[in-house]
């Protein structure tokens, strides 16, 4: 075994002899000259206190602002950033498989947080993460490998027939999907196709154990984590910190069988008519907004969703069930465009699940321009207008 390094011991009496003065008949010595083996310059108050004198004056005078010793030692060289660190695994022992949603090629919240829990089982025993499917930005959410699946489209019996052939030739010891309509419905399918048990909901993951609530969260499950899983909302933080590959696999798929599903088709909902609580995008009124009749025309525009802060509410210019706010509705949307909203803390409760926020107020320091991506300091009645002629322009393009 190899010692660890130790720090050098010092030797004071060295160190003494060091600073002596070879003169006179009694020992002096230069307490201001640079020390022996040690990095750190001693301090000489007498000449920080000749450089701080103020000249000109008949009184002394010392100018305790300037920071002369700090001045005096040499400053460390700036550190380039670097940016994240890539890690590379040449020979993974096992693959971690991660089925995201990644709805239009974008990975969702969830999705991050599957691959963060992939991170926690893979890093345990010198494992890779396989990300089952493509979309962007899989190298900085974790992903070591990259095999995309061939379905498009809506087929969840194809996906399922091509992620049981990926389960049966490689070496997958575990594979992740998401505890949503469409992971937890592949998942099952996935299931019922490998005969194997499937620990669904899991809210907590390591190597060790997995758990989930039961019996109406009266009691607590828990066993070793198998090889199907589906993750719950927030059970686990997205990878961060470093950057992976995300190296394309190849694999030889079977030719897949036709299911019972010929034709598949996403109908959008009527973001009208869409729960503040499903909403994707959601368009607040606050008490800057005057022209509800111009906002209303903004949120058609935008296909958005209509939503209010409370004291929009209580003046009646907007019905109860578009409040946003912890005495409304907490949103999990994709991106609230607040237009005059200050931004009081039950409201500001409201936005923090939403991924981006959009703000436009007069006060610069207003509370929801500090939560907000992005601010527009302006009039919000004066925003609007502008806006729908943006989007009639690009619309008449």
């Amino acid at each position: 075994m190899s010692e660890t390094p130790r720090r050098p011991r010092r030797d004071p009496r060295r160190e003494r002899l060091q600073h002596r003065i070879e003169a006179g008949a009694r020992p002096r010595f230069d307490l201001a000259a640079a020390p022996g083996d040690s990095e750190r310059p001693r301090r000489d108050p007498r000449a920080e206190r000749r450089l701080a004198e103020v000249p000109g004056t008949p009184r002394l005078r010392l100018d305790r602002t300037q920071r002369v010793a700090a001045a005096a030692r040499p400053s460390p060289a700036p550190v380039p950033d670097a940016g994240p660190r890539l890690v590379a695994i040449a020979e993974p022992a096992f693959l971690v498989a991660v089925v995201p949603d990644a709805p239009q090629g974008r990975l969702t919240p969830h999705d991050r947080q599957l691959f963060g829990a992939a991170r926690l089982l893979a890093d345990a025993g010198g494992g890779a993460v396989l990300a089952l499917g493509t979309c962007e930005d899989l190298a900085r959410a974790g992903a070591d490998r990259v095999l995309p699946l061939p379905v498009a489209g809506y087929d969840p019996e194809a996906r399922a027939m091509a992620l049981h052939a990926v389960l049966a030739a490689l070496d997958i010891r575990h594979a992740l999907l998401p505890e949503s309509p469409e992971g937890g419905d592949l998942a099952r399918r996935l299931a019922a196709l490998l005969d194997e048990p499937l620990f669904a909901g899991a809210e907590s993951l390591n190597a060790q154990a997995v758990t989930r609530p039961a019996r109406g969260r009266r009691i607590e499950q828990r066993r070793s984590p198998p090889r199907l899983i589906t993750l719950a909302a927030d059970a686990a933080l997205p990878h961060a910190g470093t950057l992976h590959e995300a190296l394309d696999v190849a694999f030889a798929f079977p030719p897949l069988m036709p299911g019972a599903i010929l034709s598949a088709e996403a109908v959008p909902a009527d973001p009208a008519l869409v729960p503040l609580a499903e909403a994707d995008f959601v368009v607040a009124a606050g008490n800057g907004v005057v022209d509800f009749g111009t906002f209303h025309a903004l949120v058609e525009a935008l296909h958005a969703t209509p939503g209010a802060s409370r004291m929009v509410c209580d003046a009646g210019l907007m019905p109860r069930a578009a409040q946003v706010g912890a005495s409304g509705t907490v949103l999990e949307a994709r991106c609230y465009f607040a237009l005059g909203i200050a931004g009081a803390p039950q409201h500001l409760q409201g936005v923090a699940r939403c991924q981006h926020v959009v703000a436009v107020n007069t006060d610069l320091h207003a509370a929801m321009v500090e939560r907000a991506g992005l601010a527009i300091i302006a009039d919000a009645q004066q925003v609007m207008p502008a806006l729908l002629r943006e989007l009639a322009r690009e619309a008449g393009e």
